[in-house]
This record gives structure tokens, C-alpha cells and sequence, in this order.
């Protein structure tokens, strides 16, 4: 019996402090992941329109284009120094210019519709002085 109630008192502190244990990691995690978004190295820096274009149904064989625009937010030239398709069938291209404080920059990527089916393709995206890469998406279909 003693040794039952010795075993059974062993199991309620290890459980309580498994839950403590658990609840200070969540709430920490929470912290971590609103701190985070708070310290993206893009932030007061560049603004793009959006991340990923939709360019909706294209033909089979017909490139498709999709343009990301961009502000430039911070008080100093932006600069891109290369933008990275995921893959072969993705063609980037990018203003080359220093992009000025308050003006705008564009990144256009043409994909070359030769497969069918669903599209979900990335260009990574470097800025100078940005130590993140940027993803950018395009998707779609491609249909005959």
C-alpha cells in the first residue's frame, strides 16, 4: 500500500510539472512568433502589393507573365542583387536601377506553361543589406 501511494504521488508531480512545463514552452512559443513577425528584415524596408500572383488559367505552350511590384519604404536606395526561379520553366526579371526611397520596383517572372495541370512556382528574391531571402509565388493552371 505505501509503496502504491509513494507510486501514485510520483505520477501527479511529474504530470503537474509536464503541464507547467508545457504551458510556459506555449505561452514563450507565442511570444517568440508575435516578436518574429514584429522583426521581419523586410519591414521598413521594401512593401510589396503582394506575394503571390495568380495568373488564373493559361494555354499549354503560352508563357505566362506576373508582375510583384514593390515599394521601397526605407529612407535609403533598395537594391536588388538576384532574384532565383525555383525552377528552369520560370524566367525572372527585376528593375536593376536602385530603387529610391518612395518609389516603386518591379519583379516579373515568366513562366512557360509547357506542362498541364496545377502551378505553384517561387522566385527567391536577395536585396542588398537584406540578410533574408525573399519568396515570391506565382500560381495557377495550365489548360490546352
Amino acid at each position: 500500500m505505501k509503496k502504491l501511494l509513494i507510486l501514485a504521488s510520483a505520477a501527479f508531480f511529474i504530470c503537474c510539472g509536464t503541464a507547467f512545463a508545457q504551458g510556459q514552452s506555449a505561452s514563450s512559443t507565442k511570444g517568440h512568433v508575435k516578436e518574429a513577425v514584429k522583426k521581419s528584415p523586410f519591414d521598413g524596408k521594401v512593401k510589396f502589393e503582394r506575394e503571390t500572383v495568380d495568373f488564373g488559367t493559361a494555354k499549354l505552350n503560352k508563357p505566362v507573365t506576373v508582375e510583384f511590384n514593390f515599394t521601397n519604404v526605407s529612407d535609403a536606395p533598395v537594391i536588388i542583387e538576384n532574384a532565383q526561379p525555383s525552377c528552369g520553366c520560370t524566367t525572372p526579371d527585376w528593375t536593376k536601377a536602385p530603387v529610391l526611397p518612395g518609389k516603386e520596383g518591379i519583379i516579373k517572372a515568366t513562366y512557360n506553361s509547357a506542362i498541364l495541370g496545377p502551378v505553384n512556382k517561387t522566385v527567391f528574391v536577395n536585396f542588398r543589406g537584406i540578410p533574408q531571402t525573399m519568396e515570391l509565388h506565382l500560381v495557377g493552371k495550365v489548360d490546352k
